[in-house]
């Protein structure tokens, strides 16, 4: 893969294609996601943004007015993936016939409840049929806008409204999916999982590749939310770090099938140092409930030495 130099001063002093005045929560990852993809496109460039319903499309959203600078469709939960690849066809056909003479990307951005669950099947029918768009997971974890109810998103042991911890539960008792890998297995030209660390360089690279890799891509953003994560807004960038110093989400891509692991912790930290910063998992700090924190880490260990055992093959 040809490695690019990035003008960061450059890439933010690029226009914002997110207006300030939309609704979303301070300390919420959800639009640090989005303006950053933006942020990607190269000048000049325009774009076509969907957007499934989810906390992202009712703050930024209500008809007639969008915060997007770009081109805006608002999708139901289910059909972000389909429209988005209706768009782009009829793009490539139009400007085939010469009624189209700038260049477009197409970009649709989705929560975990529209990525994950209630869009899985046309996310996956958009990524099989090979449609030159990027599909962007914000992935919180849970359908926040709808209150913070469990998705395959959540990982196990959260407290959620549906999976609530108490004297009867333990929070969530499934494991998160997997998506990128299975997204991965599409074999696409592009899928990266990625978040918000540093000076977002990690954030910037894979942007801009998923946008400019001809054909589908994939990014799936750790996008912490302050209300279903239970945390102080500013924490946000700490709790990202945290995220990736533990290994509980590793940053990869896949490129052309080539698994490249982007980042190895130099001393991988303890899943304590992740989860203590969060109040959905403050039970799992009660006296008795150590047997809870080891399964949680055995379970970050084990997909942390597959991942290796991937990008080494």
């Amino acid at each position: 893969m040809v490695q690019k130099t990035f003008n960061y001063k450059e890439l933010q002093n690029r226009p914002e294609r997110l207006a300030p005045g939309h609704r979303m929560c301070a300390g919420c990852g959800g639009t640090i996601a989005v303006r950053n993809v933006l942020k990607a496109l190269h000048p000049g460039d325009k774009a076509v943004v969907g957007n499934a319903t989810g906390c992202l499309e009712v703050s930024s959203y209500m008809y007639p007015y969008t915060a997007y600078e770009d081109s805006y469709i608002h999708n139901a939960f289910e059909n972000a993936g389909a429209t988005l690849s209706g768009v782009e066809t009829a793009y490539h056909a139009l400007k085939k016939r010469g009624k189209i003479k700038d260049n477009y990307k197409f970009i649709t951005f989705g929560g975990d409840g529209g990525t994950y669950d209630i869009g899985m099947q046309s996310l996956s029918g958009a990524m099989e049929r090979g449609h030159d768009l990027v599909y962007v997971c914000y992935d919180n974890g849970a359908y926040m806008n709808t209150g913070i109810q469990r998705s395959s998103a959540t990982p196990q042991f959260a407290d959620t409204t549906t999976t609530p911890s108490g004297t009867q539960s333990d929070g969530k008792p499934q494991g998160r999916k997997d998506l990128a890998a299975i997204m991965a297995a599409h074999n696409i030209p592009y899928v990266a999982q990625t978040t918000f660390i540093g000076n977002m360089k990690d954030l910037y690279v894979k942007s801009d590749r998923a946008i400019y890799t001809p054909g589908p891509a994939f990014l799936n953003i750790m996008a912490p939310c302050p209300r279903g994560w239970k945390y102080d807004a500013p924490d946000i960038i700490e709790i990202c770090k945290l995220g990736v110093e533990t290994c509980y989400w590793p940053l990869f891509e896949v490129a052309e099938g080539r698994w490249l692991l982007n980042y190895e912790p130099k001393k991988k930290l303890p899943i304590e140092d992740f989860l203590k910063k969060q109040g959905r998992f403050k039970h799992l700090f009660k006296p008795g409930s150590e047997d809870l924190i080891a399964a949680f880490q055995a379970e970050v260990d084990r997909r942390w030495e597959e991942l290796l055992t991937r990008c080494n093959a």
